[in-house]
């Protein structure tokens, strides 16, 4: 029966492919979006794990938390860096590190901050040791294999996100690499890390100086002294729930100052391309139906035309749940396909745009990572598949065998 199926199906090769097409296409944008939805959520909760609150310049609160968490964006502007001072001694604060960004390296982001920040992103080195005195660096592992850089070579970093490519470089000020980060498979892959006064001193800022370097100054001399140093953010982490509550009021009350919790601000950020994405996964949808819907028009039409030869297979002593699987067997094997060929169709297509545009790629879209919703809709596929031939198939089996074989003559 399934050879005799297949047989059916090459006869009618061009309205098989199309059959199958069309439903590739409906699975393709389902697991498209499936895989699309479901990496950026994991990208965006794994790369803000262990940070509760970013504070930063005045601005946009989402932009403070693309920039400095998962540097995509440019910050909203720098902040003093007795900011960190500041809510270091908050209480309820656990941990604050201070990022200052300005400068990349072939569009990775040269971040100045402390080795506090790779512990905190759970990565470890794979070569070389941590930052310790400035203008030396640790690249994570996806700068270290898309640059070929290596342990003691020296770069130049450019202001803004391309690298100097299109603007000024720091040629007088060039880094040197003292180590390499494992994979974490989080955002800190791509960055560059050095120590602030590092990103200081290609700016032509002068480190602070400790308090006792003035003392005996008047008010007037301290102010002239005052360092220029800024930072552009600070990752806090709460060590207990009531900083939590406390803190973010707090912060905004400042003149300068605003706060934003990734977690607050990725929802948002979710919500508004949800909605845009539950209009094309009902399109989507829509299509899948359209394709059962062509299947069953295509099986209907085609056991009409060859109702002689399955009122034959009765004769010869072919059971009704043979000829119902019979034609089943055609649903299912046109579903088939188009399910394989749209999951390839779907993959393929998230390593395209993931290969052609780099903010895909730095957000981690990865073709070949599945998801279990993937058999979902194949499943669902297969469903349509049979749904739309078990119709023609009943009508088959309540024909009357002398009828059309007198009317097939």
């Amino acid at each position: 029966m399934i050879r005799l199926s297949l047989a059916y199906l090459r006869d009618r090769a061009l309205n098989t492919a199309l059959n199958i097409i069309l439903l590739a296409l409906g699975v393709a944008s389902l697991v498209i979006l499936l895989l699309f939805s479901s990496q950026l959520e994991n990208r965006f909760d794994k790369d803000a794990a262990g940070i509760d609150m970013v504070v930063g310049a005045k601005g946009s609160p989402l932009q403070l938390i693309l920039s400095s968490v998962y540097h995509v964006d440019i910050p909203t502007g720098n902040v003093p860096l007795d900011t960190v001072a500041l809510l270091r001694r908050q209480m309820g604060v656990a941990q604050a590190i201070p990022l200052a960004l300005g400068d990349s390296f072939r569009t990775f982001r040269i971040v100045g901050t402390e080795p506090a920040y790779a512990d905190l992103m759970g990565a470890s080195l794979a070569g070389g040791r941590l930052f310790a005195a400035p203008m030396e660096a640790v690249i994570g592992a996806e700068v270290a294999a898309r640059t070929g850089a290596g342990l003691g070579q020296r770069f130049v970093g450019g202001h803004g996100m391309t690298g100097g490519d299109d603007g000024p470089r720091h040629e007088e000020q060039p880094f040197i690499v003292v180590g390499r980060l494992k994979p974490t498979g989080t955002v800190i892959d791509r960055l560059i890390l050095t120590r602030i006064e590092s990103v200081w001193a290609v700016h032509g800022i002068e480190a602070p100086h400790d308090e006792h370097d003035h003392e005996g100054e008047s008010a007037a001399d301290h102010e002239a002294h005052a360092s220029p140093a800024e930072v552009t953010a600070v990752l806090v982490r709460f060590g207990s729930p009531i900083a939590a509550v406390r803190l973010p009021g707090f912060i905004n009350r400042q003149t300068n100052l605003q706060s934003a919790v990734p977690a607050v601000e990725v929802s948002r950020l979710l919500a508004l391309v949800g909605v845009g994405l539950d209009a094309v996964r009902a399109f989507a949808v829509l299509l899948m139906l359209t394709a059962g819907l062509s299947i069953f028009v295509a099986l209907l039409t085609a056991l009409k035309e060859r109702e002689g030869d399955m009122a034959m297979l009765r004769v010869i002593g072919a059971s009704r749940p043979a000829i119902l699987g019979q034609v089943a067997s055609e649903g299912l094997i046109l579903a088939a396909a188009g399910t394989a060929l749209g999951l390839v169709l779907g993959h393929g297509v998230i390593g395209l745009a993931a290969a052609n545009f780099a903010q895909l790629q730095q957000m981690g879209l990865n073709a070949l990572a599945f998801h279990p919703g993937e058999a979902v809709i194949a499943a669902a596929a297969l469903a349509i598949g049979l749904f739309a031939a078990l119709i023609p198939a009943f009508r088959v089996l309540q024909s009357d065998i002398a009828d059309t074989l007198a009317n097939s003559r």
